[in-house]
């Protein structure tokens, strides 16, 4: 089986989907090898402004 390629969006836009689904913060963060900070600053941006800022 190939190695699936994806691009930033779609990784963060998972990410949010995950947390969206009632996944705590630790978890998803840590499955997706990122901090916390970093976690909760990709959440907010979506939260905050929608999908815009999470495309660069």
């Amino acid at each position: 089986m190939p190695w699936r390629e994806t691009s930033v969006m779609e990784e963060r836009l998972r990410f949010v989907a995950r947390l969206l689904e009632g996944e705590g913060m630790s978890d998803v963060c840590r499955d997706f090898g990122i901090s916390r900070k970093t976690g909760y600053k990709i959440f907010n941006r979506y939260r905050d402004q929608d999908l815009q800022p999470l495309q660069g």
